[in-house]
């Protein structure tokens, strides 16, 4: 890799809360011109050593339970250590794997895991604490909430951020005293050889242990009779995973998606939506699960809004030449997934609507630039399906009513994003649409704030994690009554 500027702690700081947005250029490490390559290990090849790790942990879990927080505190300050040692290698990886720029990476993927890590440390002893309830019986009995360990755990990351959304969960149940087995995504490999790295530098192996290898690995784990189930990934594949656990009656957590909805009220600042969406449609290329997935504006600020978009993206990733530049935004995570986008991207225009701005598809590289999209219609696969790419479909809307009524007839999303300057707007849309959170005039808020709890609804994911919410994700709320 080329030279590159360290990114310490105090620089997010100073980034404030849109730190992930605002990330634009400053790599000259070569892009990959290559689609990933994935592990080769099967579950067939793994089924001894997984069973085996199985047992040990399984025998290991009462004792882990029963740990203390300074024993658990104790683990977690190894795995934070294990993750700044490995700082350097995880950028690489994560270059390797997914083409990111390399201050995202070192955000999302060292920084944020390393804070997370911290914050599980520095609030244990209190997330551990029973909670005394008042007796309704006798007032001379008492009543406690223990938090406990689940038990054995199942933790599968996804490809978007694959050592973020992996090591975070991971961290919440060392917290809550649980045992757990890891599985990356296939579509990660250099990222998962350095997360084993990582966990194998941290934990015995009948405490936790990872595995790499391809989809088959996750299959054969899936057949275990685990206490709980934590995964991130699509809707698709959410219900595999649910259905998997439903024969062994285990809790799950899913992480899923959905099309997050932008809601632009009248009056609403027009040229700071233009550089909130343009930063969000370039992070991570657009692949995650809470970035904003089509728009509604009233028509007479439409056209302020596409010049706003263009503008942002033009400053943030295109050079005086007019050639973008492609270490600023990642590419699609494989060509898959690129055609996918592609053919929504065709059937859209195809079927009427306009390419605004961007669209621009180079398939040799897997990049798309940042696009806009106006004139869609509901009948159009880009309002159907999830995009999870830089395409942004714009629609335009005489009434809140209309707005509502289109969301209200949908799946609910993961985020809803409403920008307004109006208090009874914000509280009508509140009131008639469910989504996993909200952030108002801005995007990606309810995310980064983690003493709020961050999940889906229906099909947009079950349970809720990040801080103390992380903690009992992981921990089962045991009803203890003592007579006295």
């Amino acid at each position: 890799m080329g030279a590159r500027r360290q990114i310490r702690p105090c620089d997010t700081a100073r980034l404030g809360p849109f730190a992930q947005l605002t990330i634009t250029t400053v790599t000259n490490n070569p892009r990959r011109e290559t689609p990933m390559t994935t592990s080769t290990q099967t579950g067939a090849d793994l089924a001894g050593e997984i069973a085996r790790i199985f047992a040990l942990q399984q025998e290991n879990q009462w004792a882990v339970k029963a740990s203390s927080a300074e024993v658990r505190k104790a683990k977690l300050a190894k795995l934070k250590s294990a993750v700044e040692e490995h700082a350097d290698a995880i950028v690489a990886a994560v270059l390797e794997d997914t083409r990111k720029p390399e201050q995202e990476i070192r955000i999302t993927e060292v920084l944020n895991i390393t804070a997370n890590i911290q914050r599980n440390i520095d609030n244990l002893d209190a997330w551990m604490t029973p909670t005394e309830v008042a007796t309704s019986m006798n007032p001379n009995d008492r009543a406690q909430i223990i938090y406990e360990a689940r038990g054995v755990c199942l933790i599968l990351g996804p490809w978007n951020f694959p050592l973020g959304l992996t090591l975070g969960p991971v961290a919440a149940a060392v917290a809550a005293g649980n045992c757990c087995m890891v599985k990356l995504t296939d579509l990660c490999p250099a990222t998962a050889r350095v997360a084993a790295s990582i966990i194998r530098a941290a934990f015995d192996e009948n405490e936790v242990a990872l595995f790499e290898g391809d989809v088959s690995v996750a299959t054969a784990l899936l057949d275990l009779p685990f206490s709980h189930i934590f995964f991130t990934g699509s809707t698709r594949v959410g219900k595999i995973v649910m259905a998997a656990a439903a024969k062994h009656l285990a809790s799950v957590t899913l992480e899923l998606g959905g099309k997050s909805p932008v809601i632009i009220d009248e009056g609403a600042d027009i040229a700071k939506i233009a550089a909130d969406l343009a930063n969000a449609k370039q992070f991570n290329g657009g692949q995650a699960c809470i970035c904003p997935d089509y728009v509604f504006v009233r028509q007479d600020k439409q056209a302020e809004l596409v010049e706003g978009f263009r503008e942002n993206v033009a400053k943030n990733l295109y050079g005086e030449d007019g050639k973008i530049r492609k270490e600023g935004i990642a590419q699609i995570v494989n060509e898959a997934n690129f055609n996918r986008v592609k053919t929504m991207f065709d059937d859209a225009v195809a079927q009427g609507a306009t390419v605004a701005v961007g669209g621009v598809l180079e398939a040799e590289d897997l990049t798309i630039h940042p696009t806009m999209l106006t004139g869609v219609t509901p009948q159009m696969k880009i309002l159907q399906d999830e995009i999870f790419a830089p395409v942004l479909p714009v629609m335009t809307y005489d009434t809140l009513d209309q707005v509502l009524g289109y969301i209200e007839a949908r799946d609910k999303p993961l985020a809803l994003y409403v920008y307004s300057n109006n208090e009874e707007t914000v509280e009508q849309v509140l009131a008639r649409t469910s989504s996993g959170g909200v952030t108002v005039n801005g995007v990606f808020s309810h995310y980064l704030e983690n003493n709020l709890p961050f999940g889906g609804v229906n099909q947009s994911g079950i349970g809720s994690y990040h801080g103390y919410f992380g903690f009992k994700a992981f921990s089962h709320e045991r009803a203890v009554y003592r007579h006295q």
